[in-house]
Parts: C-alpha cells; structure tokens; sequence
C-alpha cells in the first residue's frame, strides 16, 4: 500500500520518465525512474499488528527515541516522548491511544534539523489535542529540516482507535506525545520503535 500524500511525487516522476523514453536522454531516464522508485518506496504504507491489550499507548512514528522525559504542558504533568525518523522511516503517523480528536492547530515555525530538542518548540507543526479515558493527549507533528510539510488527514471530533492512521509528515522529521500522568514509560532515549505496534506506555493508575 503506498500512502495517498506520495501518489503525486510518484505519478509525476513517472510521467518525466515516460516523457524521457518517448525523447530518450539515458542519463535523465535513469534518474527520473530512480526518483519513481524511491517515492514510491517512501511512501510505503505497510500494515502494522496494533497489540491486543488494553490500557497502552503505542508509538505514533517509527525512528528512535531521543526524548523521554518528565516535563510540563499547558498546565499539565506529563512525560514528553519524542520519536525522530529519518528519512529511511516509514513516514505515517497512527494514534498512540484511542480517543476523540478535539484541537488541531497548526504553528508556523522554522525548519530545524528535528533530532534537535529546539525543533519541538521552534519548528513548523501540527498540534493535535485527544480526549481520551485516561485524560488529555497531545501530540505533535514536527517538521524538520527536509519535511516542509506535516499531514493530518483525521478530523476534530472523530474517534479514532488505537493504532489507526492519522496523517504523514513528507521527509525526515519528528513526533511527539505527552503522555498524562498514571501511565508508567515503557521506553527510553536511544530505543528504536514501530507506529502502531511498538508499547510505548502502559496505564498504571
């Protein structure tokens, strides 16, 4: 399954590559069917296992864990789990818990490497606020230095499971969660994780 951000990088390249067979110039057909392959390699969008328990939070991107840490947010007592993908990353972003979409505010900003601590506050983004049984969630699409676009495909006032598919970030890029308090971390910076598959946090009460 390729995701539906990538079919125009992937239709266009196609067409310079059909254009350049038609007028052939090897080097520049060689290139553009390379550029088709990679997009469409990029934009894979492979199924994932959601884990059948009740009571965790997945990971919301696949990369590495460069943040996990207590912190605060809008008044609340969290922990901050930041997950950075590269551009070998599948780039679509699931829910890391079940709950009702009830903000999404994008925030102009800048276009920082993402591994980067500042990037989650100086960065362009998407600010996405979930209710939830537990309390309030937040996360966050960071853009980075090559993602100059964030994706959120899913609504305010849906409720979306566990796991499920929400949006993508184009290129190399950064997700966060703020996770509330009475869930007990099941991850740490350096740990590699899997969108909708990897147990991030597991509610403790």
């Amino acid at each position: 399954m390729i995701a539906k951000e990538g079919f125009p990088f992937v239709f266009g390249a196609l067409a310079v590559f059909i254009i350049l067979v038609i007028f052939p110039v090897k080097l520049l057909i060689f290139l553009s069917l390379l550029c088709g392959v990679f997009f469409l390699w990029f934009f894979r969008d492979p199924e994932r296992s959601i884990p059948p328990f009740k009571d965790i939070m997945v990971s919301p991107a696949d990369g590495k864990v460069v943040e996990a840490l207590e912190t605060e947010y809008e008044g609340r007592e969290v922990t901050k789990i930041s997950v950075f993908m590269n551009v070998f990353n599948v780039h679509v972003n699931r829910m890391p818990i079940g709950g009702e979409l009830t903000a999404i505010t994008h925030k102009p900003g800048k276009f920082l490497a993402a591994d980067k601590p500042e990037a989650s506050y100086e960065n362009e983004q998407n600010i996405i606020d979930i209710s939830t049984q537990y309390g309030d969630v937040t996360v966050k699409q960071v853009a980075g230095l090559l993602a100059r676009r964030t994706v959120c495909n899913a609504k305010v006032g849906e409720k979306l499971p566990v796991g499920e598919r929400f949006g993508i970030i184009k290129f190399s890029s950064r997700v966060e969660v703020f996770v509330p308090k009475g869930f007990d971390i099941c991850v740490k910076s350096g740990d590699i994780v899997k969108a909708g598959e990897s147990v991030i946090a597991k509610y403790i009460g």
